[in-house]
């Protein structure tokens, strides 16, 4: 290519901006979803997206230096940091890996939806306690974290007033999850037919 074209307005002032601003959004979507691996004790996932993070931000980072009479590039750079931002959680929100802790609190009788998770599949461990001076039901599952949107929706159909609260772990060492696959029993082809509905 000429290196007159280099020069050029339409470069300088348009396709280098343009650039800069699609290699933040990699680099800083790259390291979002880096952080959530480490916090997931990927160990060998983690490493490769920082070296294709850091490599993306010096490439980008360096065509700034070579235009720091530019101030569209600072534009796009600052632009490309924020929806970058903006991706790397919605590309973490679409992998939805990991599992997470479901605690739900209910005065109503909880056997109804104990039952219905049961044959969903899930595991649950229910407490009996004490709030505001009255008896209520205390649920405790462990997820994946994909399936969060069908439990919350048993949850709201049984009761939508139920308190319930989330949290990521990192780990767990044992747990009773829906099968992903048509199984013979009641409970997990239920779960496959109500899955493939959505």
């Amino acid at each position: 290519m000429d290196a007159y074209f280099f020069e050029t307005d339409i470069y300088v002032y348009f396709l280098l901006p343009l650039l800069i601003f699609l290699a933040r959004i990699c680099d800083v979507t790259i390291g979002t979803i880096r952080i959530i691996m480490i916090s997931k004790g990927k160990k060998l996932v983690a490493p490769v997206l920082g070296f294709f993070e850091i490599l993306i931000w010096i490439i980008a980072i360096g065509k700034i230096m070579q235009n720091l009479n530019n101030p569209v590039c600072y534009i796009a750079y600052a632009a490309g940091f924020a929806i970058g931002n903006y991706v790397g959680m919605k590309v973490e929100e679409k992998l939805a890996m990991g599992l997470i802790v479901l605690q739900i609190i209910t005065q109503k009788d909880a056997s109804e939806l104990i039952k219905k998770l049961h044959e969903m599949g899930f595991g649950i461990t229910e407490i009996e306690a004490i709030g505001k001076g009255k008896k209520v039901h205390v649920i405790y599952s462990i997820i994946k974290r994909h399936d969060t949107p069908i439990v919350v929706e048993q949850i709201n159909n049984f009761n939508s007033k139920a308190f319930y609260t989330i949290e990521d772990i990192r780990a767990a060492s044992q747990g009773v999850f829906p099968a992903r696959n048509v199984g013979t029993s009641h409970g997990i082809s239920r779960v496959w037919r109500w899955r493939k509905g959505k």
